[in-house]
């Protein structure tokens, strides 16, 4: 059975002081849970926030990385340096690095097997356009960013990838796919895996939902069954509104 997987992405928001604060509550309110947890703040506030969730239940993440180990490279940060710092996640292919900084599938891919060789966990990021959902493509764009994010990884390091359907009109918009929409989608990158992978590995894949996720319509998302987790923007900004989300139980 899949745990479920609930991460917070704070994107550019919270100073470190208070990153540091929402750190505090998170993992005060987080224990026992059962599910896994992860928090990505900004860069600037990985260190701080690594030293507050070290020993909790409370993983710590990053919203992106380098696609190279070192080197001329201004303004990127490595994975070896993420690593010195404590992070186990990393947030790759998210809609904003590919629709507003351009990010290709081919960075994306070079990034995801760098992290996965150098033991990174990793949470690829797929998913549509409003145009691209209305002209009948979702299963196409997601396939081709699967297999562009993917290309090269064999299956054994699969145990260190978690995919994130977030539909690219449902982020920070207050939309939300319907939970059957996003079921259905997730159907379809389950069965992907089947196909390009092994039954097996499909059967273990954590596949997470992004998409103006809130307290309110994490259960209906969550009762769904090849949703099994969530990546949360805005909701994850307020410690009260995510631990109701990461906390959240089936029972």
């Amino acid at each position: 059975m899949r745990t479920p997987f609930l991460a917070g992405n704070w994107k550019m928001h919270k100073t470190v002081s208070e990153a540091t604060a929402l750190a505090r509550e998170i993992v005060a309110g987080a224990t026992g849970s059962g599910n896994r947890i992860m928090v990505a703040p900004p860069f600037t506030a990985l260190a701080a926030v690594g030293a507050i969730v070290k020993g909790s239940p409370v993983r710590l993440g990053a919203q992106n990385m380098a696609g190279e180990l070192s080197g001329a490279h201004t303004g990127e940060t490595s994975v070896l340096m993420l690593k010195d710092l404590g992070v186990e996640y990393v947030i790759l292919g998210h809609s904003e690095r590919r629709h507003v900084y351009g990010e290709s599938d081919e960075l994306v891919n070079r990034k995801v097997k760098l992290a996965l060789e150098r033991g990174m966990q990793t949470i690829l990021c797929v998913g549509e356009t409003l145009e691209e959902r209305e002209a009948d493509s979702v299963e196409s764009v997601v396939a081709a960013q699967l297999a562009g994010g993917l290309d090269g990884v064999e299956e054994a390091s699969l145990g260190q990838v978690t995919i994130a359907y977030e539909p690219v009109w449902a982020i920070g918009t207050g939309k939300t796919a319907t939970p059957d929409d996003a079921n259905a989608v997730h159907r379809f990158i389950r069965d992907w895996f089947a196909k390009h992978y092994s039954a097996k590995a499909a059967d273990a894949m954590c596949i997470q939902y992004g998409g103006s996720v809130k307290p309110d319509n994490v259960r209906d998302l969550m009762a769904m069954e090849h949703i099994d987790g969530a990546l949360v923007g805005g909701a994850s900004l307020d410690a009260d509104s995510f631990l109701a989300i990461a906390t959240y139980n089936k029972e």
